[in-house]
């Protein structure tokens, strides 16, 4: 790279935290994603907002890519450098600033890992709602940026819902606070919302005051077992229209149910489709009244079995066995590609339906997995990606799975964020306006193109 602005970058984050080395650039160059990018010049670790600043000034002026980095958990490419520059891996920033239980907000660095968070709130018996799988390595600038979700999205919403403030560092160097620690504000454009999802694309998040809730005194943790996939999707639809709202409803697949056991010795039934849901509450009343009423719609879906987990150690079993489902899935063939498709709750069947007919059309290895209770469906492919008529049929597959999901009202991404993975595919979604209006906004923050180049798929705005 350039020496001088290597020696620029030195000096602002000294020699410890700045790396041209080998090891560390090809490190920087992936994320949990299939993409590959170009490998950075450097990567830097500020532990400032004062540093990340100057740097961003300095890549400013000299219009060099920057790219910002959090775990790498994302599994769409938004972390990957896709024209070399600098990653900025915001990761040693990881200080809980404040924990305000008065006005049940807490302020953190973007370096901050989710779980280290959850750890810090729980002595006082609150918690941060979302609960994304790779909760004990992802950060929160991360699920900032990427607006995540998790499994407790049907009842507590995503990302997006907590965030109250930020602090962003804009694509020139200058640093804004939009937001702060009010439940409700409005006043002025809600400048916040616009960086959460955005993926670093508008600025890069060096702080974030988010709003926690009370952890529920109780709850029930139960499975329902289904011989037909489309009895369980009909299932989840008829639950989240009876007044009943779960805290976590999770579908899981025969062929995901049988690579959990293989590889973890649960002894999980291997059914068509599993429904894994918790209630809670203020009172075990409550949870258990809750599921109650569940067990009875599974019922009249024809359930094959409905188990009750008894004792709190099976409930976590079940839970370790759910949130292991990637890496388990991940060992059944050289690549694997986890889709992110959203549909409203009521068609929610009809997806299932359709996508079971892919499975089968292109002969692919599925692990079916679904946040059933937002709609939220992750099919997770395993295939091998040298072999070129597995991945035509692979892409073919995912190609016609968006189509779907869009024709029956949905979205594209209901948490993973669009990266590099989804790109292309934002004019199924979005109208030519949309798409102009986004550019303009790109533009208006970053007129360079400096910041996360390449990610979403935005075109340029007009002249």
């Amino acid at each position: 790279m350039d020496p001088k602005l290597k020696q620029e970058l030195v000096d602002i984050v000294g020699e410890e935290n700045f790396s041209d080395a080998l090891i560390d650039l090809v490190s920087s160059s992936w994320d949990a994603s299939e993409h590959t990018g170009q490998r950075p010049d450097c990567t830097v670790w500020p532990t400032s907002t004062e540093q990340v600043s100057r740097i961003m000034a300095l890549a400013n002026r000299l219009e060099v890519p920057v790219t910002p980095r959090g775990a790498g958990t994302g599994i769409c490419g938004s972390a990957v450098p896709l024209r070399g520059g600098i990653v900025l891996d915001l990761s040693r920033m990881n200080r809980i600033l404040e924990i305000d239980i008065s006005d049940r907000v807490v302020r953190v660095q973007a370096g901050v890992v989710y779980a280290d968070l959850q750890k810090a709130l729980a002595p006082h018996g609150f918690c941060f709602p979302p609960d994304p799988g790779s909760s004990l390595v992802c950060t929160i600038g991360g699920n900032v940026s990427t607006n995540a979700g998790g499994l407790r999205g049907a009842k507590y919403g995503t990302t997006r819902d907590y965030v109250l403030g930020l602090e962003v560092v804009l694509a020139d160097g200058r640093v804004m606070h939009p937001g702060g620690k009010n439940m409700k504000t409005s006043s002025g454009l809600d400048l916040v919302r616009l960086f959460v999802g955005a993926e670093g694309a508008l600025g890069v998040v060096t702080e974030v005051i988010l709003k926690v809730s009370p952890i529920p005194r109780a709850s029930a943790t139960l499975m329902g077992l289904f011989d037909d996939m489309e009895d369980a999707a009909q299932a989840v639809s008829q639950v989240m229209s009876s007044g009943v709202i779960p805290s976590v409803m999770e579908l899981l697949g025969r062929e995901l149910l049988a690579a959990i056991n293989a590889d973890t010795g649960l002894g999980l039934p291997e059914v068509d489709a599993m429904l894994l849901v918790e209630t809670d509450g203020y009172t075990q009343g409550e949870a258990d009244f809750q599921a109650q009423r569940i067990i009875e719609i599974f019922r009249e879906n024809r359930a094959r079995a409905i188990e009750t987990a008894d004792s709190a150690e099976k409930a976590a079993d079940l839970w370790t066995a759910r949130k292991s489902a990637y890496p388990v899935l991940a060992r059944l063939d050289k690549n694997v590609v986890v889709e992110d498709v959203t549909v409203p709750v009521s068609k929610l069947p009809d997806l299932v339906r359709g996508f079971s007919e892919l499975v089968k059309r292109y002969d692919l290895k599925v692990g079916t997995l679904a946040h059933a209770g937002d709609g939220n469906f992750h099919p997770l492919i395993a295939f091998d990606a040298d072999d070129p008529d597995q991945l035509r049929r692979v892409e073919k597959a995912v190609d016609e799975l968006f189509e779907l999901a869009i024709e029956l009202g949905g979205t594209l991404t209901g948490e993973h964020g669009i990266g590099l993975s989804k790109a292309k595919y934002m004019p199924l979604e979005h109208e030519p306006v949309e798409l102009e209006m986004m550019a303009v906004v790109k533009h208006a923050f970053d007129p360079k193109g400096i910041l996360n180049p390449g990610k979403q798929g935005l075109p340029r705005p007009p002249a």
